[in-house]
């Protein structure tokens, strides 16, 4: 490093450090009183740092309190500008609007800042305040107990809250653990941290400490509410249903539990059931938004396209700026909207009361449309700032990511899996299907699951689940423990891992000799499947990478798959998944079969009689005439298997190519080369 870059360094960490300084001063002379002092230093700190976030929200109370009102508006403007889900801005911004005497306008932002921060308790008091109980009593109601249950919490608690909807879960869980030491029965405390457990993806802790919860209190409803959640998320649907089952039983009339009863109806087939409830909703409240949706997604799932249709536009019409419903009716891929529906979309979309979330949706709806409409310019557009905003929301690490998928390749040599053997579970039932999101896997799932021995089932989480216990409680910055691990594994603890699994994932077969786990981040787990499920049959659904990153870009995902919210991100992912599949062949050499998306669109029965080839299956002409299969799939391609193959999207990406230079870039030379990429 050269002594002008080492002078660089020296003076940005000084002036982060001054900068600190000054907002510490700040906040204390505004706690003093002394407002003008304090909007002075504030105001130094904005001069080097101009969009600091906490500089301009305290320079905001600061002018409030001076009475400058018009100037605190305008800082908060330019905060909520620059960080829209800032709920304290919000907050201040009602504060300001109460100066002057704009109640309808404080309500309106005090809502809103309690949407991007439910435990902000001055803004559920002053919701109940602006609230007349005569006429709007259900309202009334709701958000006095929402202030009445932050108020009965203990400081730390609610500091606690605080913390994990601003994003700082790493200070909010060690305060949670630190006030669990001190009250280790606290139920709430134990609920906070299941929460955060459930934020940062460690969901077994979350289940164990809920599982615990119920010991101490048997009776406490939201207690079992929240473990049917986690038990939800773990894909533990029959204990789920149970949860469920109780909570119904206690209050057969509360319609939360009758809901959370419909949904893990989906969870486990029984969809009539589901279904029944779910018109009793909409019939009860045609406009239950989120009824409707739901309902939308179990007809979509049993393949009644067109009732799908009518649930979707029936949420919109409940309630007009609600993205998930105009981007449901886009992710079934064969919908094209109407003129009034794309202007309706526009609007919401450019409206300072539609959530980010919301905008989120409606970009990715706008650009399917416009895409439809053969306008890849707007496409694009639409495109680009949703997976901005949504790459905002997210805590993706690309280059920890790389890291990750590295260590793989460190780790997992040739030697180890020959020193190891076959000492795990011999079940062969298992048939993984994995690469990357929509490369083809739900297609070669499909065809699979049409043989009369294999079952289809979900993206199953059981891998990465058992990854992750072997990995240990780790925090983000940690050195992780896997897969270093699997040097460790023995025999004995392989068989057990491995039976685990195939126990786990029991409740999702239907009889069938074989079953399918189409969870694509398998990839990454390879070695650890290899060494705990030894006659396992491993496929890679392989895609051209700009036609497969590209329609990941273009897909917004239920959860996970951070990776995709980025031209840069999703290239790097996809090069890493090339190396590491690279180094798979090498080390277990025959164990995984790769099936070239363009090549089954080409030959069909050739790759079909592969695939079955591979897992040891006989010829079904039912495979190939796959698309006649009866059964519910649950991807966003579930629509496009219903149909026969088709060639269309293949080279889709090519009309965006103007804006994806940052996705060939992140590609690499290699993976250029290799697809002949220019």
């Amino acid at each position: 490093m050269s002594g002008f870059e080492q002078r660089d360094r020296s003076d940005d960490s000084l002036k982060v450090a001054a900068a600190a300084e000054l907002l510490t001063k700040g906040k204390a002379e505004i706690q003093s009183g002394n407002f003008v002092a304090a909007r002075e230093l504030l105001e130094r700190l904005l001069a080097d740092y101009p969009n600091h976030s906490e500089a301009l929200y305290f320079v905001s109370v600061a002018l409030r309190y001076e009475g400058n009102l018009e100037g605190a508006l305008a800082s908060l403007q330019k905060l909520i500008d620059i960080e829209p889900s800032y709920g304290r801005a919000w907050q201040e911004r009602g504060h300001t609007l109460l100066a002057f005497n704009d109640t309808a306008g404080a309500r309106a932002a005090f809502q809103q800042a309690v949407r991007q921060n439910s435990s902000l308790i001055a803004s559920w008091r002053l919701l109940a305040e602006l609230t007349n109980r005569d006429t709007d009593p259900k309202a009334y109601d709701s958000f006095k107990d929402q202030f009445e249950r932050l108020a009965a919490l203990p400081p730390e608690l609610l500091g606690v809250r605080n913390m994990m909807e601003e994003g700082k879960l790493a200070k909010a869980e060690q305060l949670c653990r630190s006030f669990l030491q001190r009250h280790p029965k606290n139920i709430e405390g134990m609920r906070l941290l299941a929460d955060l457990g459930v934020k940062t993806h460690v969901l077994d802790d979350a289940e164990f400490i809920l599982e615990s919860a119920l010991v101490y209190e048997p009776n406490d409803k939201l207690v079992r509410f929240d473990y049917m959640n986690v038990l939800y998320k773990r894909q533990k649907f029959e204990l789920c249903m149970a949860q469920a089952e109780i909570l119904l039983e206690s209050e057969p009339d509360n319609n939360k539990y009758r809901f959370a009863y419909a949904n893990q109806c989906v969870a486990v087939g029984r969809f009539d059931e589901a279904l029944a409830l779910y018109n009793e909703f909409v019939e009860l409240d045609p406009n239950a938004a989120p009824a409707h949706l739901l309902r939308g997604h179990a007809l979509k799932t049993v393949g009644r396209v067109d009732e799908a249709v009518e649930a979707y536009r029936a949420v919109y019409r409940a309630k007009s700026d609600f993205g998930d419903a105009f981007w449901s009716l886009a992710n079934l891929k064969t919908y094209r909207f109407e003129d009034a529906e794309i202007a309706q979309m526009r609007e919401k979309q450019h409206a300072e009361s539609t959530s980010v979330d919301d905008k989120i949706h409606l970009c990715f709806a706008l650009g399917k449309a416009m895409e439809d409409a053969q306008d890849y310019q707007s496409a694009a557009e639409h495109y680009l700032l949703g997976n901005q905003l949504k790459n905002a929301q997210t805590q993706y690490d690309k280059d920890r990511m790389t890291f990750k998928l590295a260590q793989q390749r460190t780790v997992c040599t040739a030697q180890m899996f020959e020193n190891f053997g076959d000492a795990g579970c011999s079940a062969p039932d298992p048939i993984f299907i994995v690469g990357l999101p929509r490369a083809g896997s739900t297609l070669l799932e499909q065809i699979l699951a049409s043989h009369s021995l294999v079952d289809g089932t979900l993206e199953l989480n059981n891998i990465p689940a058992i990854a992750h216990r072997l990995n240990g409680r780790r925090m983000v910055n940690e050195e992780p423990r896997y897969p270093m691990i699997l040097n460790h594994l023995t025999p004995d603890m392989a068989q057990k891992l491995g039976q685990t699994y195939i126990d786990e994932t029991q409740i999702h077969r239907e009889g069938g000799q074989f079953f399918i786990d189409k969870m694509p981040n398998n990839f990454r787990d390879v070695g650890l499947i290899k060494m705990i499920l030894p006659n396992a049959k491993v496929i890679d659904a392989r895609r051209h990478p700009m036609s497969c990153c590209f329609s990941g870009f273009k897909q917004l995902f239920f959860e996970g798959q951070e990776f995709t919210y980025g031209l840069s991100e999703i290239g790097t992912y996809y090069r890493d998944y090339v190396e590491l599949m690279d180094h798979w062949d090498e080390v277990l050499p025959g164990f995984i079969l790769r099936v070239q998306h363009e090549d089954l669109v080409d030959d069909l029965e050739t790759q079909v009689r592969r695939m079955l080839n591979f897992c040891g299956l006989p010829f079904e002409q039912s495979c190939i005439d796959f698309h006649k299969t009866k059964r519910n799939v649950r991807t966003p391609s579930s629509e496009q298997v219903r149909q026969p193959i088709f060639r269309t999207a293949l080279d889709a990406w090519q009309n965006y190519e103007p804006w994806l230079d940052p996705l060939k870039e992140a590609l690499g030379e290699d993976v250029r080369r290799r697809f002949d990429i220019t």
